[in-house]
């Protein structure tokens, strides 16, 4: 008997898998779950009592989740939330990953021809298609940083002039087919929350899990792994020196058994297409083993060092005073790595996951884990004992406020949305039985979510008198007239209150980075949705401000709404709302989402 046709039961098995939505002319199945096909025998008759069949069929799973929810959010979600802000005031916004829009796979596949040459001599070789470790790294690579065919591009010096500014994406799937249809040219411009989109959007499209994780108070260059240094004139005003800290910078984390460190099970990986400029040149960094970076075994995995120093650094703040001397500060500083987001499963809630990468701070095991990576990173201290390391860390901190007598700190007095004042208070407190005179110089100014300085728009100085044991509050004010011009994209500004050295010498300074909320955006739909019917939408935005605002536009996109992104430029009047009112089909249920964040005080 000899074989015939073959019939793949292609719409029965797409449903059945969950890949439907990439069309069902084709065959697409997941892993670890079964399918059924047809085989048409010619010749003659199938005859059981002298007829047998056989085939082999071969796999190779180490993505497979097995909790049904976890695969549901993983892989099939097409919605996210991105966090960002800074760690006081967490902010939140929607994100389109759309691994199931029309052509994605296609462009996906496209992603790993052109970056099949990153770890192998052929780009005909395809065997390392099926190892998820080669997989994300070629992903990784390829999403920012090949020399010439990278999915999107980072701005230099944060000019946007060439290109979009980052924060205008609302997803994956605009960003995926520019770079397509543009012959595969990178894509001006991304940041690092739209650089772990995209990749999240091309990591679920291949049925590797995966979610975008925001890290708060990151640093990404510094000289000295675990110590981030930072500058401050006598006025306050924020230097661009040699390191680098950011508010908050995003990877992604993809589920996979690593073969290579004899992984049984699958667990998240850290991978972070955001090139780290590194004395040997710029590279992007994972898959991380998100364990070992917990533990310290840096010596494990791909650039653990790099990882740990991320969330475990200390930061150092300096008074400069001139091209060569500097002063260290007495400086209460955050330890790096705080409130490590993600979208919880099944809703827009943010989880904190801070506990999957670090020990509770000051426990036993956090130290035994910092000793050990340590000891990984400065090769000089490998046989030294603990003290050693103690020794040299608290040479290098900055010493704390109560070491000089002192506690300050700036707590916000409103939430601000953009249009509102800024107010503060300052409080500081007189740790000791004598009296204090102290003069402070305070300003404010312009941050960049990359750790830039920009302009310092208010500066103000005080003589402040403390008694002995002794706390004070003081408001401080800040005008929107002042603000308002100056701000950039990421609405983050620092304050900042340095005192004037004192007699022995000690420079005293408190800082806080203050977010200010953008207005409310409501969308309402003026009827009960249903797919392939169209339905009415309202979208409504009350300008803030006492004076009118020109040159606005609007962006709309939605899955299942447009075929592509629609632009609406509008004119607002002093003080009154704008509303637009349209038609959409929906083709699938959309996502609509707004939220404001709040101010937290910590």
């Amino acid at each position: 008997i000899a074989t015939g046709d073959v019939d793949l039961n292609c719409p029965h098995n797409c449903n059945n898998h969950n890949t439907h939505f990439f069309g069902t002319d084709k065959q697409i199945v997941r892993r670890g779950q079964a399918f059924n096909f047809y085989v048409n025998f010619k010749n003659r008759e199938w005859d059981d009592s002298r007829d047998t069949i056989s085939f082999t069929v071969e796999t190779d799973d180490p993505v497979y989740m097995y909790n049904g929810a976890l695969r549901k959010e993983y892989v099939l979600n097409e919605q996210g939330m991105l966090y960002q802000g800074v760690h006081k005031h967490i902010t939140s916004r929607p994100w389109h990953f759309g691994q199931f829009e029309d052509g994605i796979l296609d462009i996906c596949l496209k992603l790993l021809d052109m970056g099949a040459n990153y770890h192998h001599d052929s780009d005909r070789e395809s065997s390392w298609r099926n190892d998820p470790v080669h997989v994300s790294m070629v992903v990784n690579h390829m999403i920012c940083g090949h020399s010439s065919n990278s999915i999107m591009k980072l701005p230099q010096n944060n000019d946007y002039l060439q290109g979009a500014k980052p924060l205008s994406w609302n997803g994956s799937v605009p960003i995926l087919q520019q770079w397509y249809k543009g012959r595969c040219r990178p894509v001006r411009y991304g940041d690092s929350a739209s650089l772990a989109s995209v990749m999240c959007t091309v990591m679920r499209c291949l049925g590797i899990p995966s979610r975008v994780v925001t890290n708060f108070y990151s640093p990404q260059r510094a000289e000295n792994p675990l110590v981030v240094n930072e500058l401050f004139d006598c006025t306050g005003k924020t230097l661009r020196g040699k390191d680098s800290l950011w508010s908050y910078h995003c990877w992604n984390e993809s589920w996979m058994a690593r073969r290579d460190l004899n992984q049984c099970c699958g667990d998240w990986q850290c991978l972070d297409p955001t090139p780290l400029e590194t004395g040997r040149g710029s590279i992007c960094c994972g898959p991380t083993w998100v364990r070992s970076i917990k533990d310290g075994d840096l010596d494990l995995d791909y650039d653990g060092h790099h990882m740990f120093s991320r969330l475990n650094a200390s930061c150092v703040g300096w008074l400069s005073q001139g091209s060569v001397s500097k002063t260290k500060l007495h400086y209460d500083t955050w330890p790096c790595g705080q409130y490590i987001s993600t979208k919880c499963i099944g809703s827009d809630l943010r989880e904190d996951i801070t506990s999957a990468y670090k020990y509770e701070l000051g426990s036993l095991k956090d130290k035994e884990a910092f000793y050990r990576a340590y000891r990984k990173i400065h090769s000089g201290y490998c046989n030294a004992p603990n003290s050693d390391i103690d020794r040299e860390l608290a040479s290098l901190r900055s010493p704390f406020l109560s070491d000089a007598g002192i506690a300050m700190r700036l707590k916000m007095s409103n939430c601000p949305v953009y249009g509102q004042d800024v107010c503060l208070q300052w409080v500081l407190e007189n740790l000791r039985k004598e009296p204090k005179n102290l003069n402070f110089n305070l300003c404010a100014q312009v941050m960049t979510c990359n750790g830039c300085p920009l302009d310092q728009f208010w500066k103000d100085n005080m003589n402040v008198i403390l008694g002995p044991r002794e706390v004070k509050t003081i408001p401080l004010h800040i005008p929107f007239d002042q603000y308002g011009s100056h701000l950039s994209d990421y609405n983050i500004m620092r304050v900042v209150a340095v005192s004037e050295p004192e007699c022995g010498g000690e420079v005293l300074m408190v800082n806080r980075d203050i977010v200010i909320n953008k207005p409310p955006v409501d969308i309402k739909l003026l009827g009960k949705p249903r797919v392939h019917a169209t339905c009415t939408a309202e979208i409504s935005f009350c300008n803030p401000l006492q004076e009118n605002l020109r040159n606005c536009v609007l962006n709309l996109e939605g899955c299942g709404l447009f075929k592509e992104p629609t632009t609406i430029e509008y004119f607002y009047n002093i003080i009154f709302c704008v509303l637009f009112i349209f038609l959409i089909t929906f083709f699938k249920f959309p996502y609509f989402k707004n939220r404001l964040g709040t101010q937290e005080e910590l």
